[in-house]
């Protein structure tokens, strides 16, 4: 097990030190609170937590940022007490812990013995039948007794509830350094203000601008309301990473679905007209359909101006 040193600020415990975990087993689960695969782990990993604690299980939740706002130390305790993490979690906003690892992937769950030693990894979402087996294995070999040997069983909702089997859209970054697929009339201007109009009729998992939005490697963001994001998915979920402007100014913005209002099919971030606001740099939920499942085109209006928009995923 690497040393676990270089982060920002340890949440929820004083730092904790591969000599001082001597002795415990310890899961080091990386993480980040705008990623969509995180927070559908999320759940098992706060249940391992809790049940397996008086056996002797240390959990580490390394919170390594994917995108700049998940680098403040503000935003991430907000997340942590939102998302109900009582665990440990240093702020990785250096990516010390990370590179320690040599990790690559949110998530990513270590299993460590008590002898320091990493005896199983798992990366992405799933098999959480078998990390559950490795940590009552790894427990019972450092003298654990009365262990329940079944696997928790979990119902979440929300942004935390399991993917659907229908998911054909991929992630889709919307700063330029990683954007794929654009789809309005022209290119995108890299760090320069254009006025764009969204694709009339864009093929599946196309997307693009319509209004005046300055496009950036991470990021874009809205110049003056309103603006509009489109984009042509194929899923039950859709989630945007959003972000207000700095300052503290929300922004507030309606969703459509096929050209209509959501009705039954919005998000837990938007209701069924479609109307919600951004208060916070985070995932929103903005579409969970409740029917069959097919090729649509959602759209996004925002009204106000300053709005970063970092990405898609889907679920």
């Amino acid at each position: 097990m690497p040393e676990l040193e270089g982060a920002v600020a340890w949440l929820n415990s004083a730092p904790l030190n591969r000599e001082s975990l001597r002795g415990k087993v310890v899961l080091v689960n990386f993480w980040t609170y705008s990623c969509i695969n995180s927070l559908r782990e999320l759940p098992y990993i706060r249940s391992w937590a809790a049940k397996y604690k008086d056996a002797g299980l240390i959990v580490i939740g390394v919170h390594a940022p994917e995108f700049g706002f998940e680098k403040e130390r503000a935003n991430v305790e907000n997340a942590v007490r939102e998302l109900n993490v009582t665990f440990s979690v240093p702020i990785d906003s250096d990516h010390r812990i990370w590179q320690a690892f040599s990790n690559d992937y949110w998530p990513a769950n270590y299993f460590i013995d008590a002898k320091g030693r990493i005896r199983y990894h798992h990366f992405g979402e799933g098999e959480y039948d078998k990390s559950e087996h490795v940590i009552q294995e790894l427990l019972r070999e450092n003298g654990a007794t009365g262990l329940n040997a079944s696997t928790v069983r979990l119902s979440a909702d929300g942004a935390e509830a399991p993917p659907s089997v229908h998911v054909r859209s991929p992630e889709t970054y919307v700063g330029y350094a990683k954007a794929e697929r654009f789809a309005s009339p022209g290119r995108l201007a890299q760090d320069s203000t254009k006025s764009y109009s969204l694709p009339v009729k864009p093929s599946l998992n196309q997307w693009g601008f319509g209004g005046l939005w300055k496009v950036g490697a991470e990021s874009a963001v809205l110049q003056e309301g309103p603006g509009k994001i489109a984009f042509r998915f194929h899923s039950r979920d859709v989630h945007m990473v959003l972000a207000p402007p700095k300052g503290g100014q929300s922004v507030r913005f309606k969703v459509r679905l096929g050209g209509a209002s959501p009705g039954d099919d919005h998000g837990v971030d938007s209701n069924a007209d479609g109307a919600g606001e951004i208060r916070q740099p985070r995932m929103y939920q903005l579409i969970r359909q409740k029917g069959p499942i097919r090729a649509r085109t959602f759209e996004i209006e925002f009204l106000d101006s300053g709005v970063q928009a970092f990405s898609f995923t889907f679920g």
